[in-house]
């Protein structure tokens, strides 16, 4: 099973705000923390997840092939141009006409793209393809 859908880009925009309030005392999955331990501070997503504005891009996951690694249909990708590729990094990779996101296998002079999700199979890279690794996946999004 192939998959023929293509990743969404988007550039990170300016921020014009000073953040979302966070609160930085943790928040208990057990039991629940008295209000008055919490502390308010403000994060800036932008300045907790992208390294390099220039070279960083957001990226809508279309598919299933990544589930394994937590990717999901319609997360949000940060990809980070920047970045070397290298052995077992998630990477968008542009293959023959589409975009698509895998995990490196890199072997001597050998390149693999290893889905994490065993209905799809192992992409050997070759000569043949028209192959670039575009960039590498630093986090992801999701909606809950």
């Amino acid at each position: 099973m192939t998959e023929s859908k293509t990743l969404t880009f988007f550039t990170p925009k300016t921020s014009s705000g000073n953040g979302a309030i966070f609160v930085d005392t943790g928040i208990s999955a057990g039991f629940p923390s008295p209000a008055d331990d919490f502390r308010e501070t403000r994060i800036s997503l932008d300045d907790e997840l992208i390294q390099n504005k220039d070279a960083t891009f957001f990226a809508k996951v279309k598919g299933q092939s990544m589930i394994g690694a937590g990717l999901d249909d319609n997360d949000l990708l940060v990809i980070d141009r920047s970045l070397e590729p290298t052995n077992n990094k998630i990477a968008v990779c542009f293959l023959d006409g589409e975009f698509t996101v895998k995990r490196l296998r890199v072997e001597k002079n050998e390149v693999w793209l290893q889905p994490e999700n065993p209905n799809y199979p192992i992409i050997n890279i070759t000569e043949e393809n028209d192959f670039m690794i575009w960039g590498i996946v630093t986090s992801v999004i999701k909606k809950v």
